[in-house]
């Protein structure tokens, strides 16, 4: 409840940036952060990592650290998908209470896109676990297992593909405005009926980016943020929640973990639904932001596709939704960019996707297919 905040981000280049590595890319994104709160790297004692999916690495956070001369006193891997920015983000706090470390960094980046162009790694490649469960039974991968929930949203509410493409043509626009955004082509509504199948009903705008990457922020104490450079943002309120590990323990596919981790983030930060003024809701696929909607309470169960419609989420909407583009059309960052892009809002940083009078922003994050989801409430100071 405001005890802690961001004092500096960082984002590497984005999209395909063939001549990094996934550390190369976290370093960069690193020093932006570092160079942000106006911090040397001996002044940050904690770090908090996730380890690339392609090239899964031993002690990464350590080498993280050894590559930027860091000295820490608390760090470890957090590999949660796209939740690990707000898990990390937890556990940084939690470790700032505990007086176990003062600034800490949650940094973590993958060139994905050009490794997968490269061939696969002989060593260290993640089990996933969905080859023993899905795989054998035709669920195929995470597209099909969003497709399929989807599929059941418009078969229980009538959610058509127009309301879905409303959410990637809106998040195209956003990007449209971001000038690292991998994505920079005008997306109609047109452009998106002619699109080619992914899975149906996902069309390739709904589904998100691979991108080359790297993301970084830096966590402290309200006290220590009034000597650093930028604005602090204050970190108000978090939920999680684990609803299955596999889409088949699922009894209802039309709902999501934000359900539980919603509530629990608006009652520590002491605020309602109300008083949110832009939401960065991760964006694995379309139906993704949809859900979330309405399990976020924004909208009733089954409105979602009517409340997506008519600019609603758009900058200049009643709730502005992933004003950086988000995984659809900035970069698949894990949803570290999420984080970053609610500071810049906050700190009145992001020029022209501003969100007018911007004081209390939420980031979610999701990892798994709807298997596990995070809820953080962020202010301004």
């Amino acid at each position: 409840m405001g005890k802690y905040c961001i004092v500096g981000i960082g984002e590497s280049e984005l999209g395909q940036v063939p001549q990094s590595t996934s550390l190369g890319l976290t370093v960069q994104a690193t020093l932006r952060a570092l160079k942000d709160a106006g911090l040397a790297p001996h002044q940050v004692d904690g770090c908090l990592s996730k380890p690339p999916y392609q090239e899964p690495t031993f002690l990464l956070t350590d080498q993280l650290a050894a590559s930027l001369g860091l000295r820490l006193r608390y760090g470890h891997d957090l590999p949660a998908g796209g939740c690990t920015p707000i898990l990390a983000l937890a556990n940084a706090v939690r470790a700032l209470a505990a007086g176990l470390c003062h600034t800490m960094l949650i940094a973590f980046g993958e060139n994905m896109l050009t490794h997968s162009k490269a061939p696969r790694p002989t060593h260290g490649k993640l089990h996933w676990g969905y080859a023993d469960w899905e795989e054998p039974f035709g669920l195929v991968g995470p597209p099909a297992g969003y497709a399929l929930a989807a599929k059941r949203h418009m078969h229980c509410y009538g959610t058509t593909a127009e309301q879905l493409g409303a959410i990637a043509i809106t998040q195209r626009q956003h990007a449209l405005l971001n000038e690292g955004a991998q994505m920079r082509r005008p997306l109609t509504l047109d452009d998106y009926l002619r699109s080619p199948w992914i899975v149906e009903p996902f069309r390739l705008p709904d589904c998100s980016l691979v991108s080359d990457y790297g993301g970084a922020f830096i966590v402290t104490t309200t006290e220590r943020a009034a000597d650093l450079r930028q604005p602090p943002v204050a970190v108000l309120g978090y939920g999680e929640s684990h609803p299955h590990r596999y889409l088949m323990q699922e009894e209802d596919l039309t709902r999501c973990g934000a359900l539980e981790s919603g509530p629990a983030a608006l009652q520590m930060a002491g605020v309602t639904l109300h008083d949110i003024d832009f939401a960065e809701l991760y964006d694995s696929f379309t139906y993704t932001v949809l859900v979330q909607l309405e399990d976020y309470g924004f909208c009733a169960k089954g409105e979602g596709g009517v409340f997506v419609e008519g600019g609603r989420i758009s900058l200049e909407g009643a709730l502005p939704v992933n004003t950086h583009g988000g995984l659809l059309s900035q970069a698949h960052a894990d949803g570290i960019l999420h984080v970053t892009e609610a500071v810049k809002q906050l700190r009145r940083h992001a020029g022209p996707r501003q969100v007018t009078n911007a004081r209390i922003g939420l980031v979610s994050g999701g990892a798994g297919v709807l298997a596990v989801h995070t809820s953080l409430l962020l202010g301004s100071v």
